[in-house]
């Protein structure tokens, strides 16, 4: 019998789409029934976001745009972001504003953005980068700003528009959310197309913002299927607004590398980033 956390339900509405809709509908056949279940938002049912970075093609169909409510605002404390946050002693150094060692182009060779003044800056034309290393429960530190001259595009998700890929596959959203309205499970601290940040604690172009995000990997059955989903936590600007969401994905997969996102729109905002640390749990 499945069981219903009404605490999570609570929290957060979209939790109802990590319940098992075949189960649901093998156990409710009436024509009733599977007419109210066409009626959850379509977020409560929407898929992972299993994307080709470097192609940018999916391999799951996205879900409509859900605009309303948006994130309630939350303005961060004070000086949360004005200098770099200390790495733990056990922490693995993925940017301290020297190089891109660490890194690699996900198309295979060097990872060519610009390195400058401890900053690495998002160089569209040269394509997503990744870890060299792959990882599979962490914690992970990263800081990024979007720049003060930051240009409107044809659409709202073009804006600032880069991301973080858990493990290769799993986006957390970057843009500028700041007084800028999009849909809501795409702004910033989005778990793409599936879970809208509980809050909106973005700080204003030209200023740092902060990601910290708790990853816990799924597990799979032998026979390929999810036995645990993944989960994740997230911290923007020291304010919760992912609390243990359950990722919903397809693919069997192993452990990955953590991808930062050049987003090919057509604007000349590039995101910045520095300070990128990591701790395997």
């Amino acid at each position: 019998m499945a069981i219903v956390d009404s605490n999570r339900l609570m929290e957060n509405p979209f939790y109802c789409h990590t319940f098992s809709l075949s189960f649901i509908m093998n156990q409710h056949r009436s024509k009733s029934f599977f007419v109210s279940l066409l009626l959850l938002p379509i977020s409560a049912v929407a898929i992972a976001q299993e994307s080709v970075p470097a192609s940018g093609k999916t391999t799951t169909e996205q879900p409509a745009e859900i605009w309303k409510p948006q994130p309630r605002e939350v303005t961060p404390g004070k000086n949360c972001c004005d200098q770099p946050v200390t790495a733990p002693s056990d922490a693995i150094i993925l940017f301290d504003g020297k190089d891109l060692s660490q890194w690699e182009s996900v198309n295979g060779g060097e990872a060519k953005w610009p390195v400058a003044d401890g900053i690495v800056t998002v160089n569209k034309k040269m394509g997503n980068i990744c870890t060299k290393d792959s990882f599979r429960n962490f914690q992970l530190h990263i800081e990024w700003k979007i720049p003060v001259e930051v240009q409107n595009g044809t659409h709202t998700q073009h804006r600032g528009n880069s991301g973080i890929f858990l493990q290769g596959r799993y986006e957390i959203q970057i843009l500028d959310s700041y007084r800028h309205a999009t849909y809501i499970d795409g702004q910033a601290g989005s778990i793409y197309k599936q879970y809208p940040p509980l809050v909106n604690a973005m700080n204003p172009p030209g200023e740092w913002n902060l990601y910290d995000i708790i990853y816990t990997a799924p597990t799979f059955t032998e026979d390929g299927n999810f036995l645990t989903y993944p989960t994740v936590t997230v911290l923007h600007n020291g304010v919760l607004i992912q609390n243990h969401s359950i990722i919903n994905g397809k693919t069997k997969h192993g452990d990955g590398p953590i991808i930062l996102q050049a987003h090919r729109d057509k604007t000349t905002s590039e995101v910045s980033f520095r300070n990128i640390w990591i701790r395997e749990l």
